[in-house]
């Protein structure tokens, strides 16, 4: 299931995947994980060679050990980008919280041990 919102204020699109049909994000949770992502710096950065199974690897596991990351995708092309984000946010099965310019902001809990604790609706 793909969800797609637009942010009139800014006119920006947040894209969020959803990993099941029993887990979902409201809009407060989001600006929840919007704020705890601000002082993050990018642990992924996805330089010339592209998104490869390494990388995918990286980013699962940084998934694994911190919930929320802040990952850093160098394209050129806005398009590109976007096709690097949503194949990310596919293949890790995490939430798209939030793109600017070239970071992506994604969230996957940690169903063994929960780092982060999000307010409920």
């Amino acid at each position: 299931m793909l969800f797609v919102r637009e942010t009139l204020s800014t006119n920006r699109y947040n894209v969020l995947f959803n990993m099941s049909h029993s887990m979902s994000l409201n809009n407060k949770q989001i600006r929840f994980l919007r704020a705890q992502a601000h002082s993050l710096k990018p642990v992924v950065i996805i330089g010339g060679n592209g998104l490869t199974d390494n990388v995918i690897n990286e980013i699962n596991q940084a998934l694994d050990d911190h919930e929320l990351i802040k990952v850093r995708v160098n394209a050129d092309d806005r398009e590109d980008k976007a096709a690097m984000v949503d194949k990310i946010s596919a293949q890790t099965e995490a939430f798209l919280i939030q793109t600017i310019g070239h970071i992506g902001i994604f969230y996957r809990q940690n169903k063994k041990k929960p780092k982060i604790v999000i307010p409920q609706k």
